[in-house]
């Protein structure tokens, strides 16, 4: 009983040092290099270095908000919000009746089958409809190669000398 007295006390004691060990860290605070002094007979390699270019003020959404704003009076009124829409729909009803069939809805949708339907049987077989899948964009990996590379392992050498086949 002693035995496990004595061992709750220390862990609990040696809990609390690293704490407060832990918590010092924290508020150490590491001196800064000085900053070198510039010699004033010497040309800075700074000051042969053009000026960087300022970014544009305007965030995505002003820009946004300007596309949707075409009287330019800063609000945008709800014929200003649909007008995407409004041309998107006109580009789907071909006839200009302002009625969207359901053949003009899906115009690139039976143009894609009628391209992929290639023996013109009005059904697709496996190949053709393995035409027919949406072909995305991918994004662009980074140039640079990654900062860590797991190390390699060693191969495996027999007592001969020879390594292992």
């Amino acid at each position: 009983m002693w035995r496990f007295l004595a061992g709750m006390l220390s862990t609990m004691l040696l809990a609390g040092a690293g704490l407060l060990y832990w918590q010092g860290a924290d508020n150490q605070v590491g001196a800064l290099p000085s900053a070198p002094e510039e010699d004033s007979g010497e040309t800075s390699l700074i000051a042969d270095l053009p000026d960087a270019p300022s970014a544009n003020p305007k965030s995505k959404e002003e820009k946004r908000f300007l596309r949707y704003d075409k009287d330019r009076n800063g609000a945008v009124n709800k014929a200003e919000y649909l007008l995407s829409r409004q041309k998107a729909y006109a580009r789907l009803d071909t006839n200009g009746d302002g009625v969207l069939q359901f053949a003009e809805y899906a115009v690139k949708t039976a143009a894609k089958f009628g391209k992929a339907d290639s023996d013109k049987s009005g059904a697709l077989s496996p190949n053709e409809f393995a035409a027919t899948r949406v072909i995305r964009k991918q994004r662009r990996k980074p140039d640079c190669p990654p900062s860590f590379a797991p190390p390699s392992r060693p191969t495996p050498v027999q007592e001969d000398g020879g390594e292992e086949a």
